[in-house]
């Protein structure tokens, strides 16, 4: 009885003793925690609600026409370029065929103002002399006119007297009526080879006005019909549908013999060797990252032994319930405060993907080293 009386105190002395240690053990490993998260754990922030996203390129028609050809399938590889899609090209050809002989029309008829300047000019001159011709005409029947005139008041003065005969006061009467009457004639006919001089200047000023600035090649009425030609072209040129990027088919939703619109959804290309990621991060997350932070990635397609090195690239204009369908509302004014996420575009290195493909849409786990400020 009195050994165990004795032997209290040591007990009640072996228990203080191990309470203190495991009161410095606990004090120990909270500073170590502690000490771990000021300068290790603070610097890093990680989400796992992020996920692996592209910028699919969607292939449409440019023109409408019929699927004479599909060649690839979902799943598919393709390089840039390659034919994906070709429509019935008898439409095209022939409305090339049309738009050429259109543009030899066009070609024909300006020519033809060119060659017609030429012409008009020669018409021209040939009217000025005309014109020359009848002036002179004019002259001498003005002339005539007034020797016949002198003529025949001279026999009229001298019959009144008997020293001419009634028969040549008549002839000089007729020569004088001839006279006028010739007079008449070339002053019509001087008048005529004026207007017809002034109608050929016209005519020559009007072609002028379609050709002057211009020749051949920069004739409006010639640059319409080339413009519709080269469209022609082109729409012929577009019945064959190619690859516009490097990536894998999916989505096709065109069948050989369907008739397709222009901008109609054919099929799309994701070109996985592009992808990024989107990672969602709380809104208190996100005070000490900044663009060009790097980023430590890893899929659980491939789990947490295949890590990917990224760069932070960007942030959303706005969180994900902002840009919802459907935003959120608060009409009742029962509000509950949510803890927003914003979307962070992160950089992936394209030699990673390459040997370790991703998938649009996967799951991924970031983690951002906010260690570098910029």
């Amino acid at each position: 009885m009195s050994e165990t009386i004795q032997n209290t105190p040591l007990r009640e002395a072996k228990r203080k003793r191990q309470l203190l240690g495991l009161g410095g053990l606990v004090v120990l490993l909270a500073a170590g925690a502690g000490g771990y998260w000021y300068f290790h754990a603070s610097h890093f922030v990680s989400t796992d609600n992020a996920y692996a996203a592209v910028e699919i390129a969607q292939v449409t028609p440019s023109v409408g026409g019929t699927i004479s050809e599909v060649l690839v399938t979902d799943t598919q590889a393709v390089k840039q370029g390659d034919v994906l899609v070709r429509i019935d090209q008898t439409d095209a050809r022939l409305a090339l065929a049309q738009a050429e002989a259109d543009l030899g029309r066009a070609t024909r008829r300006v020519k033809g103002f060119v060659a017609n300047d030429g012409s008009l000019a020669a018409q021209i001159a040939a009217r000025e002399a005309d014109e020359q011709r009848a002036a002179a005409q004019l002259a001498a029947a003005e002339a005539d006119f007034a020797r016949a005139k002198i003529d025949l008041s001279r026999r009229e003065a001298l019959a009144a007297s008997g020293s001419v005969s009634g028969d040549e006061l008549t002839r000089a009467k007729n020569a004088f009526a001839g006279a006028e009457a010739n007079l008449a004639a070339a002053r019509a006919a001087a008048a005529q080879a004026k207007a017809n001089r002034t109608t050929a200047l016209s005519s020559r000023e009007a072609n002028a006005v379609l050709i002057a600035g211009t020749n051949e090649e920069t004739k409006p009425e010639v640059a319409f019909a080339r413009a519709r030609r080269d469209q022609a072209a082109v729409d012929l040129e577009r019945t064959v549908i190619r690859a516009p990027v490097d990536g894998i088919v999916a989505k096709r939703q065109v069948q050989l013999g369907q008739r397709v619109q222009p901008g109609m959804p054919l099929l799309a290309v994701v070109p996985v060797q592009e992808m990024h990621v989107n990672a969602n991060f709380k809104e208190v997350e996100l005070r000490k990252v900044r663009v060009g932070q790097k980023v430590e990635l890893y899929a659980d397609l491939y789990g947490s032994s295949v890590r990917y090195q990224g760069v932070v690239e960007g942030f959303s204009a706005g969180s994900g319930a902002a840009f919802s369908a459907i935003p959120a509302q608060n009409a009742t004014g029962n509000w509950i405060k949510v803890v927003q996420r914003l979307p962070v575009r992160i950089r992936l290195d394209p030699k990673e993907l390459e040997a370790h493909p991703l998938k649009v849409g996967l799951s991924m786990h970031a983690e951002i080293d906010t260690r570098e400020q910029k």
